[in-house]
C-alpha cells in the first residue's frame, strides 16, 4: 500500500525541471510554458485509448441494462465528475439519477475546500452503501495522484457489491496499484506548480471525462450522425438548437421545424421519427421504446416493415 505520508515520489508530485524559474517569468513566458505543458494532456489521453475504450463500452452495456453510472472523487477530481455528471441531463435528456457525480465533503465541497475529508475511506464506503450501488452499476473513482482513501473506500466497496469498477489516475501503476476492473492511467507528468493537480491533471481528467460519458450516451442512442437529438428543450439556447436540427435533417422552414417539435412534446428525436415514418407520437414513441430509444436503428425498422 501506498505510504499517504511520504508522497514525493508520485509523477503527480515532482518538481517540473522546465518551470524552475516560474516566479521569474513574464506574463507571456507564463502563457507560453502553460501552453506547452498543457500539449501532453492530449497526448496522453492517445496513450490511454484503448483502456477508455474498453471502459466505454462496458459502461454502455451497463447502463443498457438499467444500471447506473458514478464519479467519485475529492478536490478537483470529484468536481470534475460532478461537473460531467451534471452536464448529461441538458445535453442528453437523462434522468439525473442516470450519471451522478459524489465528492468527498457532499455539495459544500464544490465551493469551498474541504480537503481534509479526502483522507477517510469509510465515508466513501458509506456514499456506495447510500446509493445502493448493485451490480448493474458502473463506479468511476478520480484520484489525480492515485492515493485518495476516499476513493478507494468507495471502489472497495462498490466491488463488493458486483458494480463495475473504473479507476482514473495520472501516476503509473509503478507508484500506486489499485485493483480495478479497468485501469486508466492518462499521465501529464510533474506540474508547472508543483504537486497542483488542478493544472495539467485536472484538464486531462476533464477530456477524459468528456470522451467516456459522451462516447457512452453515443452508443445508448443519444446521439443521431453528430447531432444532439436527445437535448432537452429547456431553454431558448436549447430550442434554437433543436429547430435548427430539425431544420437541417428535414428541409423544413423554421415555422414548419416549430411546429413539428411542438407536436413530439419538445423532443427532437421523436420529431425527426414522425417526420420520416409519418407516424402519429404515440405510435413513433411506441416504436422508439421498442428500439430502447435507438432513432437509428427504430428508422431502419420501419423502412424493413414497409418494404415487406
Amino acid at each position: 500500500m501506498t505510504n499517504l505520508e511520504e508522497r514525493g515520489h508520485l509523477l503527480t508530485e515532482e518538481v517540473n525541471p522546465h518551470s524552475l524559474n516560474l516566479d521569474q517569468l513574464s506574463a507571456l513566458e507564463l502563457v507560453e510554458l502553460f501552453n506547452s505543458e498543457d500539449q501532453k494532456a492530449v497526448a496522453a489521453v492517445a496513450a490511454a485509448k484503448f483502456e477508455l475504450a474498453t471502459a466505454i463500452d462496458a459502461t454502455a452495456a451497463r447502463l443498457d441494462q438499467g444500471g447506473r453510472l458514478f464519479y467519485i472523487g475529492a478536490g478537483t477530481s470529484g468536481r470534475l465528475g460532478v461537473l460531467d455528471a451534471a452536464e448529461c441531463p441538458p445535453t442528453f435528456c437523462t434522468p439525473p439519477e442516470l450519471v451522478q457525480g459524489i465528492i468527498a465533503g457532499g455539495a459544500g465541497a464544490l465551493v469551498r475546500s474541504s480537503e481534509d475529508l479526502e483522507d477517510h475511506a469509510e465515508d466513501g464506503a458509506t456514499a456506495i452503501a447510500q446509493r445502493q450501488i448493485t451490480q448493474l452499476d458502473v463506479v468511476i473513482g478520480i484520484t489525480a495522484g492515485g492515493t485518495t482513501p476516499f476513493v478507494h473506500g468507495a471502489l472497495n466497496a462498490a466491488k463488493q457489491r458486483g458494480a463495475l469498477t473504473i479507476f482514473i489516475a495520472c501516476v503509473p501503476t509503478s507508484q500506486v496499484r489499485f485493483e480495478a476492473d479497468i485501469d486508466i492511467r492518462i499521465l501529464t507528468g510533474p506540474e508547472i506548480l508543483a504537486g497542483s493537480t488542478r493544472l495539467k491533471a485536472g484538464t486531462v481528467t476533464k477530456l477524459a471525462l468528456n470522451i467516456l460519458s459522451t462516447s457512452v450516451m453515443v452508443k445508448l442512442g443519444k446521439v443521431y450522425g453528430n447531432r444532439m437529438v436527445d437535448v432537452a428543450v429547456t431553454n431558448q439556447k436549447l430550442r434554437d438548437r433543436a429547430l435548427r436540427i430539425l431544420q437541417d435533417l428535414t428541409g423544413l422552414n423554421r415555422e414548419g421545424a416549430g411546429f413539428l417539435l411542438e407536436s413530439s412534446g419538445k423532443s427532437v428525436k421523436l420529431a425527426l421519427l414522425m417526420y420520416w415514418t409519418n407516424l402519429d407520437a404515440i405510435s413513433s414513441k411506441q416504436l422508439l421504446d421498442q428500439h430502447h430509444g435507438n432513432l437509428r436503428t427504430a428508422i431502419k425498422s420501419f423502412t424493413v416493415e414497409v418494404q415487406r
